[in-house]
Protein backbone atom coordinates (compact mmCIF):
# COMPACT_ATOMS: atom_id res chain seq x y z
CA UNK A 1 0.00 0.00 0.00
CA UNK A 2 1.41 3.34 -0.90
CA UNK A 3 2.12 5.77 1.79
CA UNK A 4 -0.84 8.66 2.20
CA UNK A 5 1.98 11.35 2.22
CA UNK A 6 2.67 10.79 -1.21
CA UNK A 7 -0.85 10.91 -2.35
CA UNK A 8 -1.03 14.77 -0.28
CA UNK A 9 2.06 15.96 -1.34
CA UNK A 10 2.20 14.35 -5.60
CA UNK A 11 -0.58 13.37 -6.25
CA UNK A 12 0.12 14.13 -10.07
CA UNK A 13 3.30 11.92 -9.65
CA UNK A 14 1.20 9.31 -8.42
CA UNK A 15 -0.96 9.09 -11.90
CA UNK A 16 1.74 9.60 -14.10
CA UNK A 17 3.83 7.07 -12.68
CA UNK A 18 0.84 4.42 -12.32
CA UNK A 19 0.07 5.25 -16.12
CA UNK A 20 3.59 3.18 -16.78
CA UNK A 21 1.67 0.47 -15.22
CA UNK A 22 -1.56 1.04 -17.64
CA UNK A 23 -3.23 2.23 -14.45
CA UNK A 24 -5.73 4.82 -14.35
CA UNK A 25 -5.12 6.39 -11.67
CA UNK A 26 -6.59 9.73 -11.77
CA UNK A 27 -10.25 9.33 -10.24
CA UNK A 28 -9.16 7.23 -7.31
CA UNK A 29 -6.28 9.34 -6.41
CA UNK A 30 -9.39 12.30 -6.42
CA UNK A 31 -11.33 10.41 -3.99
CA UNK A 32 -8.71 9.30 -1.66
CA UNK A 33 -7.54 12.82 -1.51
CA UNK A 34 -11.18 14.16 -0.42
CA UNK A 35 -11.48 11.22 1.96
CA UNK A 36 -8.10 12.16 3.63
CA UNK A 37 -8.79 15.62 3.46
CA UNK A 38 -12.75 14.78 5.39
CA UNK A 39 -10.98 12.76 7.68
CA UNK A 40 -8.18 15.64 8.66
CA UNK A 41 -10.93 17.55 9.27
CA UNK A 42 -13.14 15.35 11.25
CA UNK A 43 -10.38 14.57 13.07
CA UNK A 44 -9.69 18.51 14.28
CA UNK A 45 -13.77 18.62 14.62
CA UNK A 46 -13.19 15.55 17.60
CA UNK A 47 -10.02 17.08 18.91
CA UNK A 48 -11.84 20.75 19.33
CA UNK A 49 -15.17 18.73 20.84
CA UNK A 50 -12.93 17.27 23.48
CA UNK A 51 -10.94 20.51 24.19
CA UNK A 52 -14.65 22.40 24.66
CA UNK A 53 -15.37 18.88 26.91
CA UNK A 54 -12.46 19.16 29.04
CA UNK A 55 -12.95 23.19 29.98
CA UNK A 56 -16.52 22.19 30.74
CA UNK A 57 -16.38 19.56 33.33
CA UNK A 58 -13.94 22.39 35.11
CA UNK A 59 -16.42 25.14 34.70
CA UNK A 60 -19.65 22.99 36.28
CA UNK A 61 -18.11 22.42 39.38
CA UNK A 62 -16.68 25.70 39.96
CA UNK A 63 -20.16 27.57 38.60
CA UNK A 64 -21.90 25.44 41.16
CA UNK A 65 -19.56 26.95 44.06
CA UNK A 66 -19.97 30.12 43.27
CA UNK A 67 -24.00 29.57 43.46
CA UNK A 68 -24.43 29.77 38.97
CA UNK A 69 -26.89 26.59 38.92
CA UNK A 70 -29.51 27.47 35.86
CA UNK A 71 -25.82 27.84 34.12
CA UNK A 72 -24.09 24.83 35.53
CA UNK A 73 -27.26 23.02 34.26
CA UNK A 74 -27.17 24.56 30.80
CA UNK A 75 -23.67 24.23 30.46
CA UNK A 76 -24.43 20.43 31.42
CA UNK A 77 -26.87 19.71 28.99
CA UNK A 78 -23.86 21.41 25.88
CA UNK A 79 -21.74 18.67 27.93
CA UNK A 80 -24.48 15.90 26.68
CA UNK A 81 -24.75 17.27 23.18
CA UNK A 82 -21.07 17.29 22.74
CA UNK A 83 -20.40 14.01 24.32
CA UNK A 84 -23.37 12.73 21.80
CA UNK A 85 -21.81 14.54 19.16
CA UNK A 86 -18.32 13.08 19.91
CA UNK A 87 -19.94 9.61 19.47
CA UNK A 88 -21.56 10.09 16.45
CA UNK A 89 -18.06 11.61 14.94
CA UNK A 90 -16.06 8.71 15.78
CA UNK A 91 -18.47 6.60 14.26
CA UNK A 92 -18.23 8.57 11.25
CA UNK A 93 -14.09 8.44 11.46
CA UNK A 94 -14.05 4.97 12.01
CA UNK A 95 -16.13 4.08 9.09
CA UNK A 96 -14.41 7.10 6.64
CA UNK A 97 -10.84 5.71 7.90
CA UNK A 98 -12.20 2.33 6.41
CA UNK A 99 -13.27 3.54 3.37
CA UNK A 100 -10.06 5.16 2.84
CA UNK A 101 -8.33 2.21 3.74
CA UNK A 102 -10.33 0.59 0.86
CA UNK A 103 -9.54 2.96 -1.49
CA UNK A 104 -5.72 2.97 -0.65
CA UNK A 105 -5.28 -1.18 -1.82
CA UNK A 106 -6.88 -0.56 -4.50
CA UNK A 107 -3.90 1.70 -6.02
CA UNK A 108 -0.45 -0.47 -7.11
CA UNK A 109 3.26 -0.09 -5.93
CA UNK A 110 4.34 2.55 -8.44
CA UNK A 111 7.26 1.01 -10.72
CA UNK A 112 10.48 1.95 -10.69
CA UNK A 113 12.65 4.42 -13.20
CA UNK A 114 13.66 1.48 -14.98
CA UNK A 115 10.98 0.16 -15.55
CA UNK A 116 9.49 0.33 -19.33
CA UNK A 117 6.07 1.23 -20.50
CA UNK A 118 4.97 -1.98 -22.56
CA UNK A 119 1.77 -3.91 -22.84
CA UNK A 120 2.62 -7.03 -21.83
CA UNK A 121 4.86 -9.94 -22.02
CA UNK A 122 6.31 -9.03 -25.50
CA UNK A 123 7.41 -5.92 -24.61
CA UNK A 124 9.60 -7.20 -21.90
CA UNK A 125 13.59 -6.78 -21.96
CA UNK A 126 15.93 -9.06 -22.16
CA UNK A 127 18.84 -7.88 -20.05
CA UNK A 128 21.28 -11.31 -19.98
CA UNK A 129 21.29 -14.80 -21.59
CA UNK A 130 23.45 -17.92 -21.30
CA UNK A 131 23.88 -21.47 -22.41
CA UNK A 132 22.80 -23.20 -25.85
CA UNK A 133 18.94 -22.26 -27.11
CA UNK A 134 19.18 -23.92 -30.11
CA UNK A 135 17.13 -26.56 -31.23
CA UNK A 136 17.95 -30.04 -31.22
CA UNK A 137 18.65 -31.46 -34.75
CA UNK A 138 16.18 -34.54 -34.08
CA UNK A 139 12.50 -35.00 -32.81
CA UNK A 140 13.07 -34.54 -29.48
CA UNK A 141 9.95 -35.60 -26.70
CA UNK A 142 7.81 -32.93 -24.41
CA UNK A 143 8.34 -33.74 -20.80
CA UNK A 144 4.54 -35.35 -21.01
CA UNK A 145 5.61 -37.91 -23.09
CA UNK A 146 8.71 -38.16 -21.31
CA UNK A 147 6.98 -39.27 -18.00
CA UNK A 148 5.10 -41.83 -19.70
CA UNK A 149 7.95 -43.35 -21.23
CA UNK A 150 9.97 -43.64 -18.20
CA UNK A 151 6.71 -43.70 -15.74
CA UNK A 152 8.21 -41.49 -13.51
CA UNK A 153 4.90 -38.76 -13.55
CA UNK A 154 1.34 -40.06 -13.80
CA UNK A 155 -0.98 -36.82 -15.12
CA UNK A 156 -3.74 -39.55 -15.36
CA UNK A 157 -4.03 -40.72 -11.74
CA UNK A 158 -3.82 -37.69 -10.31
CA UNK A 159 -6.37 -36.06 -12.18
CA UNK A 160 -8.30 -39.21 -10.64
CA UNK A 161 -7.36 -38.57 -7.40
CA UNK A 162 -7.82 -35.10 -7.16
CA UNK A 163 -8.08 -33.12 -10.98
CA UNK A 164 -6.06 -31.69 -13.74
CA UNK A 165 -3.17 -29.91 -12.50
CA UNK A 166 -2.38 -32.06 -9.23
CA UNK A 167 0.28 -34.66 -10.74
CA UNK A 168 1.75 -37.59 -8.90
CA UNK A 169 5.36 -38.13 -9.01
CA UNK A 170 6.80 -41.57 -9.14
CA UNK A 171 9.86 -43.58 -8.65
CA UNK A 172 12.80 -41.80 -10.07
CA UNK A 173 10.54 -38.96 -10.74
CA UNK A 174 9.66 -38.27 -6.96
CA UNK A 175 12.79 -38.52 -6.21
CA UNK A 176 14.16 -35.97 -8.98
CA UNK A 177 11.83 -34.02 -7.33
CA UNK A 178 13.14 -34.32 -3.86
CA UNK A 179 16.70 -34.05 -5.21
CA UNK A 180 15.70 -30.20 -6.58
CA UNK A 181 14.16 -29.33 -3.82
CA UNK A 182 17.33 -30.16 -1.18
CA UNK A 183 19.65 -28.97 -3.65
CA UNK A 184 17.82 -25.37 -3.82
CA UNK A 185 17.68 -25.09 0.10
CA UNK A 186 21.33 -26.55 0.48
CA UNK A 187 22.37 -23.82 -2.15
CA UNK A 188 19.99 -21.05 -0.32
CA UNK A 189 22.11 -22.21 3.51
CA UNK A 190 25.31 -21.77 1.74
CA UNK A 191 24.11 -17.88 0.60
CA UNK A 192 23.20 -17.56 3.92
CA UNK A 193 19.17 -17.58 3.96
CA UNK A 194 18.06 -18.96 7.47
CA UNK A 195 15.45 -21.75 6.26
CA UNK A 196 12.02 -21.98 7.64
CA UNK A 197 9.10 -24.23 7.39
CA UNK A 198 6.19 -21.89 7.23
CA UNK A 199 2.44 -23.25 7.46
CA UNK A 200 0.73 -23.86 3.91
CA UNK A 201 -2.54 -21.93 5.43
CA UNK A 202 -2.49 -18.51 6.13
CA UNK A 203 -5.30 -15.78 7.63
CA UNK A 204 -6.88 -13.28 6.25
CA UNK A 205 -4.27 -10.45 7.63
CA UNK A 206 -1.24 -12.60 6.45
CA UNK A 207 -2.89 -12.69 2.63
CA UNK A 208 -3.59 -8.51 3.03
CA UNK A 209 0.05 -7.88 4.13
CA UNK A 210 1.67 -9.14 1.33
CA UNK A 211 -0.48 -8.05 -1.21
CA UNK A 212 -2.82 -11.41 -2.13
CA UNK A 213 -5.97 -9.92 -1.04
CA UNK A 214 -7.74 -7.93 -2.52
CA UNK A 215 -6.24 -8.33 -5.50
CA UNK A 216 -5.94 -12.04 -6.10
CA UNK A 217 -8.32 -13.46 -3.89
CA UNK A 218 -10.07 -15.48 -7.02
CA UNK A 219 -6.35 -17.21 -7.51
CA UNK A 220 -6.39 -18.65 -4.31
CA UNK A 221 -7.96 -21.41 -2.52
CA UNK A 222 -10.05 -20.89 0.23
CA UNK A 223 -11.09 -22.42 3.37
CA UNK A 224 -14.27 -20.87 3.96
CA UNK A 225 -15.48 -22.57 7.70
CA UNK A 226 -11.85 -21.31 9.42
CA UNK A 227 -11.76 -18.44 6.76
CA UNK A 228 -7.76 -19.22 5.97
CA UNK A 229 -6.31 -19.70 2.62
CA UNK A 230 -3.81 -21.79 0.93
CA UNK A 231 -0.73 -20.31 0.21
CA UNK A 232 -0.23 -19.77 -3.36
CA UNK A 233 3.94 -19.21 -2.85
CA UNK A 234 6.26 -19.18 0.86
CA UNK A 235 6.47 -15.53 0.16
CA UNK A 236 3.12 -14.83 2.15
CA UNK A 237 4.13 -16.67 5.66
CA UNK A 238 7.85 -16.26 5.59
CA UNK A 239 6.89 -12.20 5.02
CA UNK A 240 4.68 -12.08 7.95
CA UNK A 241 7.05 -13.15 10.37
CA UNK A 242 7.93 -9.69 10.08
CA UNK A 243 4.34 -8.41 10.68
CA UNK A 244 3.85 -5.97 13.13
CA UNK A 245 7.65 -5.72 13.54
CA UNK A 246 9.61 -2.94 15.17
CA UNK A 247 13.44 -3.68 13.55
CA UNK A 248 16.95 -2.22 14.59
CA UNK A 249 18.99 -1.04 11.49
CA UNK A 250 21.59 -3.59 12.73
CA UNK A 251 19.10 -6.56 12.36
CA UNK A 252 19.19 -6.15 8.30
CA UNK A 253 19.65 -7.87 6.53
CA UNK A 254 16.99 -10.41 7.40
CA UNK A 255 17.36 -13.42 4.52
CA UNK A 256 15.30 -16.26 4.82
CA UNK A 257 14.61 -19.22 2.76
CA UNK A 258 11.52 -21.76 2.40
CA UNK A 259 10.63 -24.83 0.99
CA UNK A 260 6.56 -25.33 0.20
CA UNK A 261 3.94 -26.95 -1.73
CA UNK A 262 2.17 -23.73 -3.67
CA UNK A 263 -1.79 -23.68 -4.55
CA UNK A 264 -3.08 -21.33 -7.11
CA UNK A 265 -5.97 -21.90 -9.12
CA UNK A 266 -5.23 -20.66 -11.92
CA UNK A 267 -8.81 -19.20 -13.18
CA UNK A 268 -9.22 -19.23 -16.77
CA UNK A 269 -5.78 -21.00 -17.63
CA UNK A 270 -6.02 -23.47 -20.87
CA UNK A 271 -4.93 -24.37 -23.70
CA UNK A 272 -1.44 -26.34 -25.16
CA UNK A 273 0.74 -23.24 -23.04
CA UNK A 274 -0.62 -25.47 -19.68
CA UNK A 275 -0.17 -28.36 -21.20
CA UNK A 276 2.40 -31.31 -18.30
CA UNK A 277 4.16 -29.34 -15.87
CA UNK A 278 3.61 -25.91 -17.37
CA UNK A 279 0.70 -24.58 -15.27
CA UNK A 280 -0.45 -26.69 -12.04
CA UNK A 281 -2.37 -26.43 -9.44
CA UNK A 282 -0.58 -27.21 -6.45
CA UNK A 283 3.46 -27.23 -7.13
CA UNK A 284 6.64 -26.96 -5.53
CA UNK A 285 8.97 -24.22 -4.69
CA UNK A 286 11.63 -22.81 -2.81
CA UNK A 287 10.77 -19.06 -1.76
CA UNK A 288 13.66 -16.61 -0.88
CA UNK A 289 12.76 -13.66 1.01
CA UNK A 290 14.62 -10.84 2.47
CA UNK A 291 13.57 -7.45 4.68
CA UNK A 292 16.39 -4.82 3.60
CA UNK A 293 17.27 -1.26 4.64
CA UNK A 294 15.55 0.95 1.80
CA UNK A 295 19.12 2.67 1.09
CA UNK A 296 20.35 -1.21 -0.14
CA UNK A 297 16.98 -2.78 -1.59
CA UNK A 298 18.30 -2.41 -5.22
CA UNK A 299 21.52 -3.44 -4.54
CA UNK A 300 20.04 -6.49 -2.73
CA UNK A 301 17.32 -6.97 -5.66
CA UNK A 302 20.65 -7.65 -8.08
CA UNK A 303 22.30 -10.04 -5.39
CA UNK A 304 19.13 -11.96 -5.51
CA UNK A 305 18.66 -12.36 -9.16
CA UNK A 306 22.34 -13.34 -9.84
CA UNK A 307 22.02 -15.50 -6.94
CA UNK A 308 18.61 -17.21 -8.96
CA UNK A 309 21.14 -17.16 -11.99
CA UNK A 310 23.78 -19.24 -10.46
CA UNK A 311 21.56 -22.07 -10.18
CA UNK A 312 20.79 -22.31 -13.53
CA UNK A 313 24.21 -22.22 -14.14
CA UNK A 314 24.78 -25.15 -11.95
CA UNK A 315 21.89 -27.08 -13.05
CA UNK A 316 23.44 -26.56 -16.86
CA UNK A 317 20.16 -25.11 -17.98
CA UNK A 318 19.96 -22.55 -21.03
CA UNK A 319 18.09 -19.57 -19.86
CA UNK A 320 17.42 -15.34 -19.70
CA UNK A 321 16.58 -12.69 -17.65
CA UNK A 322 13.96 -10.11 -18.46
CA UNK A 323 12.94 -7.09 -17.03
CA UNK A 324 9.47 -6.86 -16.80
CA UNK A 325 7.54 -3.64 -18.53
CA UNK A 326 4.76 -2.08 -17.14
CA UNK A 327 2.08 -3.95 -18.47
CA UNK A 328 3.66 -7.61 -17.54
CA UNK A 329 4.95 -6.48 -13.94
CA UNK A 330 2.50 -7.66 -10.97
CA UNK A 331 0.69 -5.02 -8.72
CA UNK A 332 2.71 -5.22 -5.91
CA UNK A 333 6.33 -4.91 -7.40
CA UNK A 334 8.22 -1.84 -7.90
CA UNK A 335 10.81 -4.03 -10.30
CA UNK A 336 10.68 -7.50 -11.14
CA UNK A 337 13.27 -10.10 -13.17
CA UNK A 338 11.77 -12.96 -14.38
CA UNK A 339 14.45 -15.95 -15.55
CA UNK A 340 12.99 -18.22 -18.15
CA UNK A 341 14.69 -21.99 -19.34
CA UNK A 342 14.45 -22.51 -22.64
CA UNK A 343 12.79 -26.33 -23.32
CA UNK A 344 14.74 -27.68 -26.56
CA UNK A 345 11.92 -30.12 -26.95
CA UNK A 346 9.08 -27.84 -26.90
CA UNK A 347 11.38 -25.24 -27.98
CA UNK A 348 9.78 -22.02 -26.40
CA UNK A 349 10.81 -19.91 -22.95
CA UNK A 350 9.31 -21.48 -19.45
CA UNK A 351 9.17 -19.03 -16.61
CA UNK A 352 11.00 -20.49 -13.36
CA UNK A 353 11.53 -17.29 -11.27
CA UNK A 354 10.35 -13.60 -10.53
CA UNK A 355 12.15 -11.74 -8.33
CA UNK A 356 10.91 -8.43 -7.34
CA UNK A 357 11.89 -5.24 -4.46
CA UNK A 358 8.16 -4.53 -3.31
CA UNK A 359 10.07 -1.29 -1.72
CA UNK A 360 7.83 -0.36 1.23
CA UNK A 361 4.33 -1.53 -0.65
CA UNK A 362 4.12 -4.82 1.46
CA UNK A 363 5.69 -3.18 4.41
CA UNK A 364 3.13 -0.97 4.59
CA UNK A 365 0.79 -2.73 4.81
CA UNK A 366 2.67 -4.67 7.54
CA UNK A 367 3.37 -2.20 9.39
CA UNK A 368 6.60 -3.71 9.21
CA UNK A 369 9.04 -1.07 10.64
CA UNK A 370 12.50 -0.17 11.73
CA UNK A 371 14.52 2.52 14.03
CA UNK A 372 17.12 4.12 11.38
CA UNK A 373 20.33 6.23 13.49
CA UNK A 374 18.68 9.11 14.35
CA UNK A 375 15.45 7.43 16.41
CA UNK A 376 13.08 7.99 13.19
CA UNK A 377 10.88 5.07 12.71
CA UNK A 378 10.53 4.29 9.04
CA UNK A 379 9.27 1.39 6.20
CA UNK A 380 11.93 -1.52 5.57
CA UNK A 381 11.72 -2.69 2.11
CA UNK A 382 10.57 -6.49 1.45
CA UNK A 383 11.72 -8.20 -1.77
CA UNK A 384 11.38 -11.75 -2.73
CA UNK A 385 12.18 -14.63 -5.65
CA UNK A 386 12.06 -18.04 -6.69
CA UNK A 387 14.73 -20.18 -6.22
CA UNK A 388 13.43 -22.31 -8.05
CA UNK A 389 10.16 -23.35 -9.12
CA UNK A 390 10.57 -26.90 -9.69
CA UNK A 391 8.10 -27.89 -12.70
CA UNK A 392 9.06 -25.91 -15.22
CA UNK A 393 12.75 -26.52 -14.07
CA UNK A 394 11.98 -30.17 -14.41
CA UNK A 395 10.17 -30.40 -17.40
CA UNK A 396 13.55 -28.45 -18.72
CA UNK A 397 15.83 -30.97 -17.40
CA UNK A 398 13.67 -33.72 -18.70
CA UNK A 399 13.17 -32.18 -22.08
CA UNK A 400 16.80 -30.95 -22.29
CA UNK A 401 18.91 -33.68 -20.78
CA UNK A 402 17.15 -36.40 -23.04
CA UNK A 403 19.28 -39.03 -24.84
CA UNK A 404 18.38 -41.99 -26.58
CA UNK A 405 19.22 -43.92 -24.00
CA UNK A 406 17.44 -42.38 -21.36
CA UNK A 407 17.51 -38.60 -19.23
CA UNK A 408 21.04 -37.71 -17.81
CA UNK A 409 20.23 -35.82 -14.18
CA UNK A 410 22.89 -33.23 -13.69
CA UNK A 411 26.00 -33.38 -12.79
CA UNK A 412 25.25 -31.13 -9.49
CA UNK A 413 22.09 -33.19 -8.49
CA UNK A 414 23.53 -36.71 -8.41
CA UNK A 415 24.89 -36.48 -5.06
CA UNK A 416 20.92 -36.00 -4.13
CA UNK A 417 19.30 -38.84 -6.37
CA UNK A 418 21.99 -41.51 -6.14
CA UNK A 419 21.34 -42.60 -9.96
CA UNK A 420 23.03 -40.57 -13.27
CA UNK A 421 20.56 -41.26 -15.35
CA UNK A 422 16.49 -41.96 -15.82
CA UNK A 423 15.71 -45.00 -17.82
Amino acid sequence: MLQIQLLRENPQEVIDRLKIKNFDATELVAEIRQLDTDIRNLKKSLDDNLMEQNQGAKQIGQLFKEGRGAEATALKARMAELKEAEKTGRAQLQEQEAQLTGKMVLLPNLPNAAVAPGKGADDNEIIYTEGDASNFDWEALPHWDLVKKYDIIDFELGNKITGAGFPVYKGKGARMQRALIDFFLDSATEAGFTEIQPPYMVNEDSAYGTGQLPDKEGQMYHCQVDNFYLIPTAEVPVTNIYRDVILKESDFPLKNCAYSACFRREAGSYGKDVRGLNRLHQFDKIEIVTVEHPDRSYETLEKMTNYAKGLLTKLGLPFRVLRLCGGDISFTSALTYDLEVYSKAQQKWLEVSSVSNFESYQANRLKLRFKDSTGKTRLAHTLNGSALALPRVLAAILENYQTENGIVVPEVLRPYTHFDIID
